[in-house]
């Protein structure tokens, strides 16, 4: 007991620290965020005709998009869901640079009634990693 008293501070932070690691494996699927990696966003874009939505800001997505993709930046996405109103039956893979803000988009696309929203798992970067073409604009 006196060891959990004089380390309670490193110990607390391990504790957040491995709750932060799970939360960032899992925090997804909880919220029920589906996730593709880049071999099935592939599939979904290739076979499925999936919407590519780019969430980045217009500066990110001049430097490199995925091939014939739709940027809406995340800030502006519910002031202009209409755009996509017609997509709302087909899959749509949300795409930023990493994944982080494209999953909140993903969240986002549920609450107005989108079912297929897959979140590109570690986003353009990811992309780039695979050797996955980019186009710039």
């Amino acid at each position: 007991m006196q060891f959990v008293t004089d380390n309670i501070l490193p110990i607390s932070m391990a504790l957040f620290s491995g709750f932060m690691l799970l939360w960032s494996i899992f925090g997804n699927r909880i919220r029920g965020i589906k996730e593709a990696d880049c071999p099935a966003a592939l599939q979904l874009i290739n076979h499925k005709s999936a919407l590519v939505l780019d969430v980045r800001e217009e500066g990110e997505y001049k430097l490199g998009h995925i091939l014939n993709s739709r940027q809406i930046p995340l800030g502006k996405l519910n002031e202009r869901i209409g755009e996509l109103e017609k997509y709302k039956e087909n899959p749509i893979v949300v795409v930023c640079r990493t994944g982080s803000r494209s999953a909140v988009a993903c969240a986002v696309l549920g609450k107005h009634g989108f079912t297929q929203a897959y979140n590109l798992a570690g986003g353009v970067t990811a992309w780039q990693k695979t050797n996955l073409p980019l186009e710039k604009s």
